[in-house]
């Protein structure tokens, strides 16, 4: 009896290592190390194509806040010379250290001027999705010239 115990230790322990060996060996190949690196921070808390690609888009907007751990940029009001009439305050929230889409989210805020007094406004979710899609595009033209060079 103790040397079939044994026997069918010995067998369980072979698939079972022989099940390790064949699932290591279906992983695939890892993603090239560079790309990894490149898509992901390195010294902040969030992702640095993001959070550089944030500041440069409201490079013309008075900032408030920043918070490159955090991942947070706040805008102060800012009122377009062209239209006088109308401010708007923007915030960007860098959610993920990976370079993705989800990983970003604008939210704007706006007031007009009535009877010299600002008041709150709708803002077209077209504004925030437009500047989402200028912020990403830089970020990854920053990606891009990071992996070129």
């Amino acid at each position: 009896m103790s040397r079939l115990k044994t026997s069918l230790f010995l067998r369980s322990a072979t698939a079972s290592l022989l099940t390790l060996s064949l699932l290591s060996a279906c992983g695939g190949k890892e993603r090239p190390q560079a790309d990894i690196a490149a898509s992901q921070v390195t010294t902040i808390g969030v992702n640095s194509y993001l959070w550089r690609a944030s500041l440069d888009a409201l490079s013309f907007m008075p900032l408030t806040q920043t918070d490159s751990n955090g991942g947070v940029i706040l805008t102060d009001w800012y009122v377009n010379p062209q239209n006088p009439g109308e401010r708007m305050k923007i915030n960007v929230s860098i959610l993920d250290q990976d370079l993705r889409a989800d990983a970003l989210r604008v939210a704007a805020s706006r007031q007009v001027a009535t009877n010299g007094t600002w008041v709150d406004a709708p803002v077209k979710a077209a504004t925030t999705q437009k500047l989402e899609q200028i912020i990403l595009t830089k970020a990854r033209d920053l990606r891009r010239g990071a992996i070129t060079n």
